[in-house]
Formats: structure tokens, C-alpha cells, sequence
């Protein structure tokens, strides 16, 4: 199946982002990372900050460590109840405000959502194509995926029991509404999760991290009053089901490197500098 221009272009910033992590000590030239990206230098240029909104020298900034560790060291308490005060959402916008959380009951947790209907669709990001599943409760899935036929596989595993049908629902689309910065009338989404008690929790913590900013495991785990369990925060915040609505990827490690990642390291670094572009956009048009 062919890609489309969408997933193309995400793959070239991403295989741009990646080289010049790689080889950030040489500080390479736009001529050199356009190159290799078998793009011209203004073609690269151009595409690059259409799809971030930034340069990639200033988005380069967004992903390195020392930018990492600073926002860490702030206070996010700042600019967040600056824009609760204030009664700007969009900067902040708290996944908790959009996003509910509903368990699944132990039954249909212990069985495996045996019976259950869940529908899918594939739907494009700015990060790829993702899969977005639902049951008639609410999303119950959503994962990046770099092939289509794994993504399945991987989906039909974790809801084994289940009767999986392709059949894209308005709520999948509504879901994904989300990637647009720009988009100030999201609706509210529920999700219907299979996990533990102590899973539900930690990701509950996550919906508080506001875009474009970071949290630590350590931090994390202080938040749900367990000081002690970063280890098992971080094994819960790697078994997250749902991709972006439950931002795992702002979690990072308290040296500012960024981590690990479910759908793989440099789509997190790639989703981060996007995020922290979207951000410093937004402060700056409030600021005019």
C-alpha cells in the first residue's frame, strides 16, 4: 500500500531529527541534513517548518537535553495556572480537562474483553498513521504504527477475546482532533481502559502534564503519592494503551534525556519538539 504525503514527510523529519541527534557535535549544515534527506535545501526548508511551524535550528533546541532539563527545573505550576487564571485553555489544555478515564470492570479485565465489540480505523498524524479503537464505552486504543500489518497484530493481541471489526466511528475521528493545535472546541473523550488500579492511577497523573511541558518518572510517581514506585511508574507508563490522549511522552528522565518509548524513541523526541514549537507559538501570539 502506498503512503501518503502525510506519513512521507513525517518520516523525512523524523530521519532529519534523528541525524542530527546523531551527529549534533558537528553541528551539521541544513545543506548536510537536507542531503540527507534526498531533499534540496530550500524544499527541506520549506517542509520542515510548515510541519513544525518553527526552523530546524530553533526545533533542534526543542529536543536537546539542556531544554529538557530547564523545564524540569521550572515551576509548571506557572505558566499553568497563569492560563487557568487567565482563562486560556489552549495553551495549556489539560488533558484531564478533555480526556476521562473509565476502568474496565474486573470481569471484563480478568477475561480479556471476552465478548466485547471493539471497531477500529486508521487514522493519519502528523507522527504517522495510528490506530484508534473503541468500544461502545469509548476509546479503548490508539497506537502509532509503522506498518499496518504489525500494528494489527499487536492490537489483536492485547484484546485477544475480543470481536475486532475495521469500521471507522465518529469518536475515532474526534480523537484525533487533538493534533490540531489550532482547535479550540474539542469535545470531551472518554476512554474505556483495560488495566490495573496502580495503572489507571499513573495514567491518570499523566492527563495533568499540560502541552508542552515535561514531567519526570520521579515527579510521577510523587503525584500519586507512591514516592518510592518510579520503577513500577515507569513499567506502568510503558504499558499505556493509548497513544498521545494519554501523553506518556511527556514523561522524561530527570537527566532531560528523553527515554524509552513505546512507539519508538524519535517519534517521542519528534512529538516533543512539535509540542514545545506549538507551545512557544502560541505564548508569542498572546504576547502581540
Amino acid at each position: 500500500m502506498e503512503k501518503t504525503q502525510k506519513e512521507l514527510n513525517y518520516e523525512r523529519i523524523a530521519k532529519a531529527i534523528q541525524y542530527i541527534q546523531d551527529h549534533f557535535q558537528e553541528k551539521p549544515s541544513l545543506d548536510a541534513i537536507a542531503e540527507h534527506v534526498h531533499l534540496s535545501p530550500f524544499h527541506f526548508q520549506r517542509l520542515f517548518s510548515d510541519w513544525a511551524g518553527t526552523s530546524p535550528k530553533k526545533f533542534l533546541q526543542y529536543t536537546q537535553v539542556n531544554y529538557a532539563k530547564k523545564l524540569l527545573k521550572e515551576e509548571q505550576k506557572t505558566l499553568f495556572e497563569t492560563h487557568l487564571l487567565t482563562g486560556v485553555g489552549s495553551t495549556s489544555r489539560l488533558h484531564d480537562m478533555f480526556v476521562q478515564i473509565e476502568g474496565m470492570t474486573p470481569a471484563e479485565y480478568k477475561q480479556g474483553a471476552e465478548g466485547m465489540d471493539i471497531s477500529y480505523s486508521w487514522q493519519e498524524t502528523p507522527f504517522g498513521i495510528c490506530l484508534v479503537a473503541s468500544t461502545e464505552k469509548g476509546i479503548c486504543y490508539m497506537a502509532f504504527v509503522d506498518q499496518k500489518e504489525e500494528g494489527v497484530q499487536e492490537f489483536e493481541q492485547v484484546f485477544e477475546n475480543a470481536n475486532l471489526s475495521e469500521q471507522e466511528l465518529p469518536i475515532h475521528l474526534e480523537a484525533v482532533r487533538i493534533f490540531n493545535p489550532e482547535d479550540n472546541s474539542l469535545k470531551r473523550i472518554k476512554l474505556h481502559l483495560k488495566g490495573t488500579p496502580f495503572q489507571l492511577k499513573v495514567w491518570q497523573a499523566l492527563l495533568q502534564i499540560p502541552l508542552g511541558e515535561v514531567s519526570s518518572y520521579k515527579d510521577i510517581a510523587n503525584k500519586i503519592e507512591q514516592p518510592n514506585a518510579s520503577r513500577a511508574v515507569g513499567t506502568a507508563i510503558g504499558q499505556n494503551p493509548i497513544a498521545y490522549l494519554i501523553p506518556c511522552h511527556r514523561v522524561i528522565q530527570t537527566t532531560g534525556q528523553t527515554g524509552g518509548y513505546r512507539w519508538k524513541p524519535i517519534r517521542k523526541s519528534v512529538i516533543l519538539g512539535w509540542e514545545f514549537a506549538q507551545n512557544d507559538k502560541e505564548i508569542t501570539n498572546e504576547a502581540i
